[in-house]
């Protein structure tokens, strides 16, 4: 099975430009906080299929056992092309940006900058380190961000998703959580794409070094427990590499998503494209965000929140774990 656009071999000799940021941020460690000025969102936009004269949404389930990673397995990464057009994907972006709360107004918590950069929605990307806190590491992440906190639009990003064939049955469950115990069984069962959008800008010698992502948990007000287990990157503008049969007017070199070996010397990459969608599970895939070379990259990245459902067992019936 191939991928479009998507790349397995080694490593390729890559610049090192300076790290960069275009403000000065504080360096000790921040309380997360985040607000949002009210976007009103047009009731046409993502409320349906594409397009009609727009390509069908495709789905490809990486086949690791014929790429550079054969130990990956049955670790679970997903590519979905064509679940937005380029202009729905320039219209979330216009959006993402009009939604950032220090946007003409009061300075976002950790700029420390007091230069002509007020209106400039973009500010530097921080590294979460637990606990309601986060801070700036430039020499492993750096790039800028947006979040935007918006249930209806991830809603609507959902059901595009879920447009292409076989990905709702998929993502139904969390495979091999299903667990018996002391009279009940528990298993993560798919609840909804969670409402928080990471809007990511990496301009010419930005990156995100090698990392896993993880989960976040909440409690609803019922008690019930939800759990992320899949991320969801959403491209929002072409790469060279990426633009449908290599051709365009895309300006982004580099920016691959780049799944990794534990040494970093093999890799899978996936390129940008505007309108492509990555799901792949939070657990022990490896990956990093390569170092943009020219131009600028546009992505979001939200994730899957799952439902912890326990169900009783009657008596008798089989108490061992299952997978």
């Amino acid at each position: 099975m191939s991928l479009p656009n998507l790349t397995s071999e080694a490593p390729k000799p890559k610049p090192k430009p300076k790290p960069k940021s275009r403000r000065q941020v504080a360096t000790e460690p921040q309380k997360t906080s985040y607000s949002s000025n009210h976007v009103p969102i047009p009731e046409d936009f993502l409320s349906g299929p594409p397009p009609a004269d727009a390509p069908p949404v495709t789905i490809e389930k990486i086949d690791w056992s014929a790429s550079a990673l054969p130990e990956n397995g049955s670790l679970y990464a997903v590519v979905l092309d064509n679940v937005l057009t380029p202009g729905e994907c320039a219209q979330l972006l216009r959006m993402a940006e009009d939604s950032a709360a220090g946007r003409g107004g009061e300075e976002e918590e950790g700029d420390d900058d007091d230069d002509d950069d007020d209106d400039d929605p973009w500010r530097p990307a921080m590294v979460n380190i637990g606990k309601g806190w986060e801070i700036f590491e430039p020499e492993y992440r750096n790039g800028d961000r947006i979040i935007w906190d918006q249930q209806e639009v991830v809603d609507r990003l959902w059901r595009r998703c879920r447009l292409a064939p076989g990905l709702e049955a998929q993502l139904a469950e969390v495979a091999g959580s299903r667990n018996r115990t002391k009279g009940e069984e528990r298993r993560w069962v798919f609840d909804r794409f969670n409402k928080r959008m990471r809007f990511l800008k990496y301009q010419e010698g930005q990156f995100f070094r090698p990392h896993c992502d993880g989960s976040y948990s909440e409690e609803g007000e019922d008690g019930t427990v939800y759990r992320t287990h899949y991320t969801v990157q959403l491209y929002l503008n072409d790469s060279v590499a990426g633009a449908c049969g290599g051709e365009g007017t895309a300006d982004l070199v580099g920016g691959a998503t780049s799944f990794l070996s534990g040494d970093e010397k093999r890799r899978v990459d996936v390129d940008p494209r505007a309108g492509r969608v990555l799901i792949f599970q939070h657990s022990r895939l490896y990956h990093s965000g390569d170092d943009v070379v020219e131009g600028t990259k546009y992505a979001m990245r939200t994730d899957i929140l799952y439902r912890l459902a326990m169900t009783k067992i009657q008596d008798g019936e089989d108490q061992s774990g299952s997978g």
